[in-house]
């Protein structure tokens, strides 16, 4: 045979051992009442093994005719399938790409289920898959409880972990949005490669963290260790000396070529998890068969007679005779229950490869937007339940306030709207914030709703979207705009691709507030002083929002937090932190940047921006910081010019209404974007791009941005940056075309 096709090579001496009746030295004899299982289970765990044996093999032989694209398996890891029998579908599940049994085995207890089709479809990337509509192979479905994930690597494990602190909490505050049951827990498998992971580090840590101080985590981690990342081996015994000895972590070990010893300790894992609701770390040593995917060739990287002892430990193999020398099975029995899942297979696949798979760009992108997931969202409470809830705070409502207070006013009247509602972050609870934006929430919803989080932006985007997968409306902080980049693929790979990847059928609803942008004296480098939005522009089917005053960023949020409760929109907050206190406009105690806090029912739309002033001879367009400083050049400029211009405050930085502003700014010819932002990658830039290729006259358009610099300390903290005289200068220089 040819030693590059092991899928055959391990086919065949599967079927040669059992033919030859050769025996193992040692089977363990069992007995079914101490398993806690009947026959009938035991042997549809198996059955489960063999399916996705055979679906690895044929989707091997599919790939090489140019019909089947993915083909990572579960080959050496089909004792999954044992979670899959043990644990109710109700236990939502995040699992590892290698977890082919436990979905055929879990799809058992929901009855007219078809995995195998469902799976096959998802193989050949058929539109007709129905969870990923053919977009990837994904192991998911919304009836079994299995948010669909791709090639994770322990990217899910935060979020499982927010899952898991939300099941209980949900109970406790009584939320009616809640989808999981009170008593469930959360299954979330990966590789022990994967375990090494900063991802998985932090979800780990951040479920023990929880625990220490009180709070309920009900996950069992299921680390499937076959020693190997692709061709980086696992050193011995790293898994278990890593994870063994943590405080507030249970540690099970159970081997996964023994069927039964996993049964036993799966159900140790689940006693203990549900009874304490409390993380388990659940180790199952398992080996790797036919490499890490179709394209991976084990033999450039490991010598044959090493890939032969590892295919001499099949646990398929070693589950057949287990069952047989227990007398569930005869061998007959296995050989003809592995042939007739050979051709059942066989069918099923060749079925799937005759169906329909996406062509257009439309219909792949048609569920990057999530779609309406409730058609009401709570009203606001009666005024004298806002006026008990701001106390004191309540007859200043009227009075102009700087963006700092509006803001705290709106999350005081959010939080009292939405129930579901949770504020979570770095110092967010008794000290209300760096900037004491979430200043008394903590007092007034208590530590239930308003809590501290670990000083890791990893955990708290992964939280948030974990939390919202039983019903919660997370309003996650971040402290400053770049430490969200640590985080930043727990938006990006994970929460914005879920309704992409799942047809709208889950949603990563929250609104993520985040203090940034430039112009801070007192701060430098590129940890506090960031002047970069580039990462949102490439993440589709977010919302981004950027306020430049206090009642437009409380109308902003308010609409923020409707689409991401009514529609499930994730929407990125931007808050210019070197507004927050901003009083005055053009004078000191001028007090024009100063507002009254909106009534209750005011919005501001999504795409919608402000214009001041009426003027044609130059149109600028800007947003956050570069606004405030564009209004602030107005009357010089106008003066110079002696004639009026229009400012645009955008708003909005995402769905800006292109047409509806050339409209705007087609009577002056004249555009100046004013971008706070380094230019490279700038929201300016695209605009500028996308200004110039639908505009229909010859309109002068020209980008004042920032230098592409990072911003250093002190008096020269803003050199890099537009300024009132930078702004004046570029705004003349653009009427007059030069």
């Amino acid at each position: 045979m040819n030693p590059y096709n092991r899928a055959e090579i391990i086919d065949h001496n599967f079927l040669q051992f059992l033919k030859n009746n050769h025996q193992p030295k040692s089977i363990e004899k069992i007995s079914l009442s101490d398993l806690g299982l009947s026959k009938s289970n035991v042997i549809s765990i198996f059955e489960s093994q063999v399916f996705s044996r055979h679906m690895d093999i044929k989707a091997r032989e599919l790939k090489e005719k140019g019909e089947c694209f993915y083909t990572i398996g579960s080959s050496g890891h089909e004792s999954n399938a044992v979670f899959g029998n043990i644990f109710p579908f109700t236990d939502i599940a995040f699992l590892h790409y290698r977890s082919g049994p436990f979905f055929i085995e879990r799809s058992k207890q929901l009855a007219g289920s078809t995995p195998l089709f469902d799976m096959a479809l998802s193989f050949m990337a058929s539109s007709d898959d129905p969870i990923s509509g053919g977009r990837h192979k994904v192991i998911g479905s919304k009836s079994l409880n299995i948010p669909p994930q791709t090639s994770t690597i322990a990217s899910h494990i935060p979020k499982a972990v927010g899952t898991a602190f939300g099941i209980d909490r949900a109970k406790d505050l009584k939320i009616k949005e809640r989808e999981l049951k009170s008593n469930s827990i959360v299954l979330c498998s990966f590789g022990d490669a994967s375990a090494n992971h900063a991802s998985a580090l932090t979800g780990i840590n951040t479920s023990r963290w929880i625990k220490s101080i009180g709070g309920n985590v009900p996950i069992i981690f299921i680390c499937e260790d076959n020693g190997l990342g692709i061709s980086v081996p696992t050193p011995k015994g790293w898994i278990e000396s890593t994870f063994s000895n943590q405080d507030h972590l249970k540690y099970l070990r159970c081997d996964g070529l023994n069927i039964f010893d996993t049964i036993r300790v799966s159900r140790e894992a689940d006693s203990y998890c549900r009874s304490n609701r409390a993380p388990v770390f659940l180790h199952m040593k398992t080996v790797r068969l036919m490499g890490h995917a179709g394209s991976d060739i084990e033999l450039s990287y490991l010598d044959e007679s090493q890939i032969e002892s590892v295919e001499k430990k099949d646990p398929l193999l070693l589950s057949a005779l287990s069952l047989i020398d227990n007398r569930l099975l005869s061998t007959d029995e296995v050989v003809n229950l592995y042939e007739h899942a050979r051709k059942r297979i066989n069918f099923i696949f060749d079925q799937a490869t005759t169906k329909p798979r996406l062509s257009k760009a439309s219909d792949v992108m048609s569920n990057i937007i999530p779609k309406k997931i409730r058609k009401n969202h709570p009203q606001s409470h009666a005024e004298k339940d806002r006026e008990e809830l701001f106390g004191r705070e309540y007859k200043r409502l009227s009075r102009p306030m700087h963006m700092a207070k509006l803001i705290n006013y709106a999350l005081l009247d959010i939080m009292l709207q939405y129930d579901n509602a949770l504020i979570f972050g770095e110092d967010v609870a008794k000290k209300g914030g760096v900037y004491h934006i979430t200043a008394d929430l903590y007092d007034k919803f208590s530590i239930r709703r308003v809590f501290n989080s670990p000083l890791d932006e990893t955990s708290i985007i992964g939280f948030a979207s974990g939390l919202a997968h039983n019903g919660f409306l997370p309003i996650p902080e971040i402290q400053f705009l770049a430490y969200f980049h640590n985080a930043e693929d727990q938006l990006r790979g994970e929460a914005a691709t879920l309704s992409f990847f799942s047809q709208n059928q889950y949603t990563n609803p929250m609104v993520i507030r985040i203090a940034g942008l430039a112009y801070q004296k007192g701060f430098g480098g590129h940890f506090h002083n960031d002047n970069s939005l580039s990462i949102f522009r490439d993440i589709p089917g977010i919302i981004v929002a950027c306020p430049s005053n206090g009642a437009d960023a409380v109308k902003m949020l308010r609409t923020a937090m409707k689409h991401a409760y009514k529609n499930g929109r994730i929407v990125v907050f931007i808050e210019p932190i070197a507004l927050y206190m901003v009083k005055d406009l053009y004078e000191p105690k001028d007090n024009k940047w100063c507002f009254k806090y909106p009534d209750i029912e005011e919005e501001h739309k999504i795409g919608q921006y402000v214009i001041y002033g009426e003027g044609n001879a130059l149109t600028i367009i800007s947003y956050g910081n570069g606004l405030y400083l564009s209004l602030k050049a107005k009357p010089e400029i106008e003066k110079q010019l002696k004639k009026k211009i229009k400012i645009i405050d955008l708003c909005w930085l995402s769905d800006i209404n292109i047409d509806q502003l050339l409209i705007d700014i087609e009577p002056s010819k004249k555009v100046l974007i004013v971008e706070e932002c380094r230019r490279s990658g700038s929201y300016g830039e695209g605009l500028m791009s996308s200004l110039y290729s639908k505009s229909k006259n010859n309109m002068s358009i020209k980008l004042h941005a920032a230098e592409d610099s990072f911003i250093p300390l002190g008096d020269a903290a803003t050199s890099t940056l537009p300024s009132h005289e930078s702004i004046i200068s570029h705004a003349l220089s653009t009427y007059k075309n030069e």
